[in-house]
Formats: structure tokens, sequence, C-alpha cells
């Protein structure tokens, strides 16, 4: 690898890590020329490209930034961390891959993304369900308050819908 400093293609990896799921590795590297740090991300190459079968039956290249758009505007002004909605990301690239080699519907998407954000935040899920499922009435988004109320509570979440925030 050359380094970007001085160009020299003499380095030696000081730290490696996988990240997004275990798709991409990075790589810490030190300039034996120079001796200034570098990082390095590798990734197998794309060939296989996974597609999306949208609600209308449109096919489009799958975008994780789009998952994370989604996740980020029900996280909106709640406490849950960036590095929380990445992981969620992660997850449901990981179900995605675990099921699916080339298409993917836009329905397992989604419900995945509800799955992962239910058990983190449920004012999230909210949110993202009342966008996704596209309620046609405030009878069918109330109904789906109402089991998400009377489900337990993960023990790292507070109870998001009580009055006084106790249980």
């Amino acid at each position: 690898m050359r380094c970007p400093y001085c160009k020299e293609d003499k380095d030696k990896v000081i730290d490696s890590r996988s990240s997004e799921g275990g798709r991409i590795i990075r790589r810490r590297r030190h300039c034996l020329a120079c001796s200034r740090r570098f990082t390095t991300y590798e990734k197998i190459g794309e060939s296989v490209k996974l597609s999306v079968i949208k609600k209308d039956g449109a096919r489009v290249p799958y975008d994780r930034g789009k998952v994370i758009a989604g996740l980020q505007k029900a996280c909106y002004k709640r406490a849950v961390p960036a590095e929380k909605i990445q992981e969620i990301a992660d997850k449901i690239e990981e179900d995605i891959f675990h099921s699916f080699d080339k298409e993917v519907s836009s329905h397992f998407v989604g419900e995945a993304a509800m799955r992962h954000l239910r058990s983190v935040d449920k004012v999230a899920y909210i949110r993202f369900a009342s966008v996704y499922r596209e309620f046609t009435d405030a009878g069918a988004l109330i109904d789906e308050v109402r089991q998400a109320i009377l489900e337990p509570e993960s023990p790292s979440e507070p109870d998001l819908f009580s009055s006084d925030g106790s249980d």
C-alpha cells in the first residue's frame, strides 16, 4: 500500500479491525519510510450488487445510507447514540445478507428495521412504523402504540409511555 504522504510502498500493518458487520477490514498502517501512520479500508469487490424490490415492483440498488437516514429520522431528538444507529444498520444488513443474495424486498428491510428499533427505543419504533406502515387512520396507529406499551421493557430502556417516567 502506498503511503499517502511520501508515496513509498513500504509499510507495516499495526492494527486490523472488522467493521460494518465484518464486510470491511480497517487497517492502521505505519509507513517505514516517513514514519507516519495512515488508515486503509478493505472490502470485497461488489461485483454482485444487492437490489431492493420496492412496493411498486421497481428495483433499485441497496443503499445503506437510506437505511441509516430512515433510522436517524425515527431517532431524532431521542436518546439513541449515533453508534447505536450504525449498530442497528449492521444488524439489518446481517439479516438481509443472511437471507438474500441478489434481491431483497423493501418489506423485509422495513420489518427488520422496525424489529431492531423496537428493542432499542419504542418511540423511535412508533415513528418509523407510522411512516413505513402508512397508517390510514388513527385507530391503526393507536393499536400499534398499545402493542408497544404492553410489550415488556428491555432492561436498558426507560418506560417511555408513562407520564412520570417510572414503572
